[in-house]
């Protein structure tokens, strides 16, 4: 047997070992992201996941979870990943980041006509309080950046209940998700004006730190043809209403 032949088939038996793997990623319910319709897994983000697991072949099982329990797990269990995360300096030692597969900005936003004016985070400090679902890195975010009034909810349905029957003055949201958030409490973006934008953000991929190197590797190069065949733009499309600019993703070494 000659040395090619032989690396050859150590590189094939490499490959077919990352694939018989089984892959479990997990998901929360915010919607268009990833949620449930008529019992089956939908939303921009899942879809973008089928893509990719169809492209590299890899067997896959999502789970809809909690989010706090899935970053609790991906942490922990290897050859698992939690989509959308938002990639932060804090959070990217802990995990394998395969994205982004989508590019927004998270805002103040009150109800139109109620006269409320903020433009600054000491502005909303003077309120008397503001719900964020605690598990978000916008909590994190406004915490570290010391606002007192912060009020942690489990979820973000019920911070925009809150918002709805006018226990807060303000909802946080990204303008991804916004039109879903509302429309889940029979509301719409005209009922809400924009105070202002306070963070951008990306979302990813988290893979653990114990998922083999090169599976993530290959799912960060399915996502980057995505993006240049406009496979990624067109799923997008389908799940925004506004217009939205497809992220640039920087060659893999």
């Amino acid at each position: 047997m000659t040395l090619r032949l032989l690396i050859g088939m150590l590189l094939l038996s490499c490959g077919t070992a990352l694939l018989a793997a089984e892959l479990r990623l997990y998901t929360e319910d915010y919607r268009p992201m990833s949620f449930i319709d008529k019992g089956e897994l939908t939303g921009m983000a899942v879809e973008v996941v089928e893509l990719l697991v169809q492209r590299t072949g890899q067997e896959t099982r999502i789970e809809l979870v909690p989010w706090t329990r899935g970053y609790q797990q991906v942490q922990h269990e290897a050859n698992s990943g939690l989509f959308s995360t938002v990639r932060t300096a804090k959070r990217d030692p802990l995990f394998q980041w395969v994205g982004p597969i989508a590019v927004g900005h998270t805002s103040f936003y009150a109800r139109r006509g109620s006269g409320l004016k903020v433009r600054t985070l000491q502005e909303v400090e003077r309120l008397q309080s503001v719900a964020v679902p605690k598990q978000w890195y916008s909590y994190e975010y406004l915490s570290d950046r010391g606002l007192k009034n912060l009020y942690g909810v489990p979820t973000p349905q019920q911070m925009t209940k809150m918002f709805k029957h006018g226990r807060v003055a303000l909802l946080v949201a990204n303008n991804l998700t916004l039109d879903e958030m509302l429309a889940e409490q029979g509301m719409r973006r005209e009922e809400v004006e924009l105070q202002f934008t306070f963070m951008d953000n990306s979302a990813y991929i988290a893979f653990s730190k114990n998922t083999d190197p090169q599976l993530v590797q290959r799912w960060q190069q399915a996502l980057e043809q995505a993006t240049r065949d406009g496979s990624l733009q067109r799923i997008q499309q389908r799940w925004f209403s506004e217009p939205y600019k497809v992220p640039g993703i920087a060659p893999t070494p």
